[in-house]
């Protein structure tokens, strides 16, 4: 099995992408075939770090999927790796209900040692308290060691390493504090940019962590049993394709998994070509931002008609948030209307002052079986929303309103799914 660690955090914002997208970029740099990992649902930093890495990164959740599930998907991705890096989520300890789900969770599931990143700014032996209260909070979570961010000087850091010499704790390094190093966001939050890291940060990682002693981490003996004969899980054989949209920004969210559990997969990007169906078993419509592209998915008529012909005779698609808003009749926006593909008969509103943020994991029944997956989104329907197919929870099982749309053979929703209902 691939070996590595996981790189966590007592909160978020306080530098753990940028310290994990940074070794991840020194490693390739030195030769070394690294797999990313992301902890939780995550879209984004996935995409960061298949750009650094050369490689798919793969989410690894525990309340979208099992234990056992995410030991799998470890040891299939990571196998041929020289090392692993798993960014983790949020908190170090923040999951979907206190714990559970959490970066700690996955790094008990995988008994891999956690990097600490600790934002030092504006403190120094008061860092001894917090990182004591991490090191002993749970004893079946292993902390390695610790890399301060946001340093401030060599003093500064002289002192932070004086925090680690007395609790016994390995001090990797640290990242000083530049203004050049700050995350940049763009809409909603999100930076879609994916640019290279910086060389900046690459040599100020190689000058100020001790690198080679993470790597030393990777030879780490594991009390995880190694899964016998993983296999990479196919769909049936089928002559038939499985389309799939993908555009940077309008259809991005998908998780790796799906695409590498279908067989005889094809992509197009609706914002330029015109699909042809005669041979399609299954459409896929992932997530992403299209009320950011209404302009080229308007003049993309063709495409969106074409969409409409198959869906109306019948042709199978799963659609989810993005995807389900381009099935829609239009989608407004505070510069006007502008006209989707028509299969569902809603519209959908992304006006400033109609978003409203649904976030959080979601399931639900259909057809006997449940499915799992992440809401993220602030458009919302416009008007009275659409009759639900089946009731969706949350992950404490608390009912939500979120809407399951079954048109013909269309399944569309606002919840991105983990794992895609297979053929009938």
């Amino acid at each position: 099995m691939g070996r590595g660690f996981v790189i966590a955090a007592p909160n978020s914002g306080s530098g753990k992408t940028t310290i994990a997208r940074g070794l991840m970029a020194l490693f390739a740099r030195k030769g070394y075939r690294v797999q990313p990992f992301k902890c939780g649902p995550d879209y984004i930093d996935t995409k960061f770090h298949a750009a650094v890495c050369g490689r798919a990164s793969i989410n690894l959740d525990t309340f979208m999927a099992t234990a056992e599930h995410v030991r799998e998907l470890f040891d299939q991705y990571g196998r041929d790796a020289d090392v692993c890096v798993i960014e983790g989520m949020m908190g170090m300890f923040d999951g979907y209900d206190r714990d559970k789900g959490s970066s700690a969770e996955i790094a008990r599931v995988l008994d891999l040692p956690v990097v600490l990143v600790v934002d030092a700014k504006s403190a120094a032996y008061s860092m001894a308290a917090l990182i004591s209260g991490f090191v002993n909070f749970r004893k079946d979570v292993r902390i390695s060691g610790v890399i301060f961010n946001r340093v401030g000087s060599a003093r500064h850091f002289a002192m932070l390493e004086q925090v680690c010499d007395d609790l016994g704790v390995q001090c990797y390094g640290y990242l000083p504090k530049k203004a050049e190093l700050e995350q940049g966001s763009r809409y909603l939050g999100l930076d879609f940019s994916e640019k290279p890291e910086s060389n900046l940060l690459i040599e100020l990682l190689e000058k100020n962590v001790q690198w080679q002693r993470l790597l030393e981490l990777t030879n780490e003996a594991s009390a995880v049993d190694k899964p016998a004969c993983i296999q990479p899980r196919k769909e049936e054989k089928c002559k038939q394709r499985t389309l799939i949209a993908r555009n940077a920004e309008s259809f991005s969210f998908i998780y790796q998994e799906n695409i590498d559990r279908l067989e005889n997969v094809s992509f197009f990007d609706p914002e330029h070509d015109v699909p042809c169906f005669d041979d399609v078993a299954l459409l896929y419509l992932p997530g992403g931002y299209p009320e950011k592209h209404l302009d080229a998915l308007l003049k993309a008529e063709a495409t969106r008609r074409a969409i409409k012909e198959y869906a109306e005779r019948g042709g199978r698609i799963i659609a989810e948030c993005g995807g389900m808003m381009c099935l829609c009749e239009k989608i407004v926006t505070d510069e006007g209307e502008f006209p989707m593909c028509g299969v569902l008969p809603y519209s959908i509103t992304a006006r400033k002052d109609d978003r409203k943020l649904s976030l959080g994991y979601r399931r639900f029944t259909f057809d006997g079986k449940e499915y799992r997956g992440h809401e993220f989104h602030y458009t919302q329907f416009l008007g009275e929303p659409p009759i639900s197919a089946t009731q969706v929870y949350n992950a404490k099982g608390e009912p939500m309103p979120t809407p399951v749309i079954r048109y013909k053979n269309v399944l569309a929703s606002y919840t991105h799914l983990y794992q895609l209902p297979t053929r009938d």
